[in-house]
């Protein structure tokens, strides 16, 4: 079975919703997989952003999703743990949790929702930044799949 993921949301390549993004709601979006590696104990997202302007921004840094769920519902709270064992690090915005596409006036951008599926929890706490968050996983990763959209004003 492939490793996939989508959104219920939008699709890939299409344009994220206003909803999703700094500029609406700041909702995260719906998220859900499949075909994770029968190994996997917990999967880790990077939502991240190359073509900002100041370089590769960071805006979802979230890891310890239970290897039983298949998704992450829209809106997940912006706070650090959640009640079932799922942990979201810091973004670039310097907050825990989703932060959504706000891109300065131009081109739109794309935006890459990476997932993980590992063999192992990852050993960081509450408001862990990406660079902490590849680091914990190496070595661990069974899988990765991506879903990419894009966004602009």
């Amino acid at each position: 079975m492939t490793f996939t993921l989508q959104s219920t949301a939008f699709g890939p390549g299409a344009e994220i919703p206003r909803i999703y993004t700094g500029l609406g709601e700041d909702r995260s979006p719906p998220l859900r997989w499949s075909g994770a590696p029968p190994d996997t104990k917990t999967l880790a997202l990077i939502m991240h952003d190359p073509d900002a302007p100041a370089g590769d921004f960071t805006h979802w840094v979230i890891f310890n999703i239970p290897a039983v769920r298949g998704e992450l519902p829209e809106d997940t709270p912006h706070r650090g743990d959640l009640v079932d064992g799922t942990v979201q690090g810091r973004n670039d915005f310097d907050r825990e949790g989703y932060g959504g596409p706000k891109p300065p006036p131009g081109r739109p951008h794309n935006y890459h929702f990476d997932l993980y599926a590992l063999d192992a929890m990852v050993e960081l706490k509450a408001g862990a930044d990406r660079e902490a968050l590849e680091q914990a996983m190496q070595g661990h990763v069974l899988a990765r799949t991506e879903l990419t959209a894009r966004f602009g004003v």
